[in-house]
């Protein structure tokens, strides 16, 4: 029996896979930034191909997405959006890899940095390959359209590496066909069956042994090394206050309210706050190491003032987040922005600042 997605662990999605959905239903012609905004989500943050998104908020811009572009065929479309170096370390690992089987077996190795909840299983059926990909848990609405996304993603993937369109490929999907499918039956350059025992992506062996046509063999071992890191990274944050921190990080507003957190992970206030004393952490002290985050972030790569940083920052002026800002880094914002531009020029002089794990007083 699978588990609830309340029972699971979420490591939450890539932001930039929400990034791509809404540039595509804006050009659905759908309001996708105040869609992102009802949902909690900051827009301008999900370009970021560093940080996740948490599933609960994830799954319900999938769904809104879908009602209200009236196309249940977005995970097909967005397969086909999707390219390669989108999917981080993943992607330059896959596209770096020597042949077509390398690349699969490393997406088989990592999917969990891109799709927590699903595996692959592999398995010989005569002259082919079958890869079988199983959910974890019960995904509800988000499920038929990630593994749309998946399955079908592999096509543009295998174009994307190989040149051409693979040859001899197949998808295999469980259930009926759905009524929607025949609109996109013929952009799909390989056969798709429903009514299968497993969703799956099936090649022949002899595919597995094609060139990859951007094969480099060191950005391979490197990219690999990096995916390895990163696994074991999200492994490690898979603590409740990661969860949170996960929402504060893309939240609109921002700072979000405690209420708003805990509403979106289906907890009560009261047992956010108990959980994360648990693991000795506080709500606020997760609120400011963000802000100190996206504080350093503007300082460096903005020319926006202070006054608009405060903003930004959800600060009442640009005098309390100096004040604030002092007492984390030790200098001042105008100080910091300085010395950065320092360190550009002279990277071994100034290290940036760190917050360590303490309780502020704003």
């Amino acid at each position: 029996m699978r588990a609830s997605p309340s029972q699971a662990q979420d490591l939450g999605l890539p932001a930039i896979y929400l990034h791509l959905l809404a540039e595509l239903l804006h050009r659905l012609n759908v309001d996708d930034q105040a869609l992102l905004l009802r949902v909690g989500l900051d827009p301008a943050r999900l370009q970021s191909t560093e940080l996740r998104v948490s599933q609960s908020q994830a799954s319900e811009f999938v769904t809104r997405a879908i009602i209200e572009s009236g196309e249940p065929g977005l995970g097909i479309m967005l397969a086909q959006e999707m390219k390669l170096p989108l999917h981080g370390a993943l992607g330059t690992a896959v596209m770096s890899s020597g042949n077509l089987g390398e690349a699969l077996d490393l997406v088989s190795r990592y999917l969990m940095l891109r799709a927590p909840h699903l595996r692959v299983h592999h398995k010989q059926e005569g002259d082919r390959v079958v890869f079988r990909l199983v959910c974890d848990i019960d995904l509800g609405p988000l499920q038929g359209f990630i593994l749309d996304t998946m399955l079908f993603g592999c096509i543009t993937m295998g174009t994307q590496l190989l040149g051409s369109p693979l040859q001899g490929a197949e998808i295999r999907r469980q259930g009926n066909e759905p009524a929607y499918f025949q609109r996109f039956r013929q952009q799909i350059a390989v056969p798709v069956s429903y009514q299968c025992r497993e969703d799956a992506f099936v090649l022949p062996r002899s595919a597995l042994d094609a060139p990859i046509r951007f094969s480099d063999e060191q950005l391979a071992a490197t990219s690999r090394a990096q995916c390895e890191e990163a696994l074991q990274q999200l492994t490690e944050e898979a603590g409740f206050d990661c969860r949170v921190r996960r929402v504060i990080e893309t939240s609109h507003p921002f700072p979000p309210k405690l209420a708003q957190v805990a509403s979106t992970l289906f907890v009560s206030e009261r047992t956010l706050k108990r959980r994360l004393q648990e693991e000795s952490c506080s709500f606020q002290q997760l609120v400011d190491e963000v802000r100190l985050q996206r504080a350093g972030e503007l300082l460096e790569n903005t020319g926006m003032n202070l006054s608009q940083i405060a903003d930004a920052l959800g600060y009442a002026d640009a005098a309390n987040f100096t004040r604030a800002f002092k007492r984390w880094t030790g200098v001042s914002p105008s100080q910091y922005r300085n010395q950065q531009k320092q360190h550009a020029a002279e990277p071994a002089q100034v290290p940036a600042p760190t917050l360590e794990r303490r309780a502020v007083s704003l």
